[in-house]
């Protein structure tokens, strides 16, 4: 019998070099159907971030900065200014896929300033730039396991073997390039037999929760069960959770964040029952600019993800209005740590996240 492959053998983001294209996973036929597409255009690039075949902040940023060094390949400009003003093209429209997750501009920002530094500090041709982008890209998709790594270290530290742990949304291997963001602590539970019991919320319109939590941790044989949004608080309150880890795509300096609608209500029902909320975090998405979740651009998304998407017929009457947020802010206040890869933040924010990115300054230059 052919041995099938599982959903954890795939990269969740490639870059194939002969192709010059980045590979995804479409995350939009998952569980049904595993499916790697190309992308080689501006268009495709910004099409499979904002419908959200790639997803995730970690992944977005990922492919964001494959995908502007893949667009950047094709730039014929000799002159290093020409090649640059190109480049700031791409990587506006890029930058434009979706506002919420900061990892995109992020990694944007971050393959600009290489390519400014090589071209215009240094002098080196564009030949040459291209290849320091290209080795720049790889190295935020190094640095993305790396740092998963390390926040599935710190977050295993909260929890004893056997416990309980409840996700909402996808904050998974399929969210990055491995490990996942909070469901790090988890692989490396069941790695060293914790033996946790995953509840992984549906996470309505989209159903990351269903669709893809749910599909990973089987397929890895982590024992999960879905439950619909709306059961968090009954499990809860028959103690079959004892800590809640969810990811997030954008922290403020206080120490608010947003993550996938619906995290807010998990964490007041959480915050009622005792339960410790632990917001998984790469330092990559802090965003010490933005001084609280008030200020976080929240993305509103179309109304057929509510009124007909993974339906058969449409579930609610035409011309009925919808408001379809695609995240919400959790109030720091909710929160018992933010899990990060230089270890877990804990209140007051505004002091422990600030020593955090102190150290990842002192530590990278």
């Amino acid at each position: 019998m052919k041995n099938q492959k599982s959903i954890m053998d795939y990269d969740t983001v490639a870059l194939d070099e002969e192709n010059n294209a980045v590979v995804i996973i479409d995350q939009t036929l998952l569980p049904g159907r595993t499916e790697l597409i190309s992308l080689k255009t501006a268009q495709e690039i910004w099409d499979a971030i904002y419908l959200l075949k790639v997803r995730g902040a970690p992944a977005i940023g990922v492919a964001a900065a494959m995908g502007i060094y893949v667009l950047a390949k094709e730039i014929e400009e000799a002159n290093f200014e020409d090649f640059y003003a190109k480049f700031r093209e791409y990587q506006e429209y890029l930058d434009s896929a979706r506002p919420t997750a900061v990892n995109l501009s992020w990694a944007l920002k971050r393959m600009e300033r290489t390519a400014l530094k090589a071209g215009r500090e240094e002098g080196k041709t564009v030949e040459e730039v291209k290849e320091i982008l290209h080795k720049e890209a790889l190295a935020i998709r190094d640095e993305d396991i790396e740092v998963c790594r390390k926040i599935g270290e710190n977050g295993l530290t909260l929890v004893k073997p056997g416990d309980g742990i409840l996700t909402h949304c996808n904050a998974g291997q399929l969210a990055t390039v491995k490990y996942g963001t909070a469901t790090a602590p988890i692989y490396l539970g069941q790695e060293r037999g914790y033996h946790f019991h995953v509840f992984a919320d549906e996470t309505r319109p989209l159903l990351q929760g269903a669709r893809l939590t749910a599909y990973e941790l089987s397929a890895s044989g982590v024992d999960v069960t879905l439950i619909c949004d709306n059961m968090s608080a009954n499990v809860m309150s028959r103690g079959l959770v004892q800590a809640v880890f969810v990811g997030c795509d954008r922290v403020a300096a206080n120490g608010d964040t947003a993550n996938k609608i619906g995290t807010s209500v998990v964490a007041a029902v959480a915050k009622y029952y005792g339960i410790p909320v632990y917001i998984c975090a790469p330092t990559s998405t802090i965003d010490m600019e933005t001084p609280t979740g008030v200020e976080i651009r929240i993305e509103e998304r179309p109304a057929a993800e509510v009124t007909e998407m993974w339906y058969r017929e449409r579930m609610a009457p035409e011309g009925v209005k919808v408001y379809n947020p695609a995240f919400d802010v959790t109030n720091h206040e909710l929160i018992a740590g933010i899990v990060t890869e230089y270890g877990v933040a804990r209140a007051p924010y505004t002091e422990s996240l600030k020593r955090i990115m102190e150290e990842k300054i002192a530590r990278n230059g």
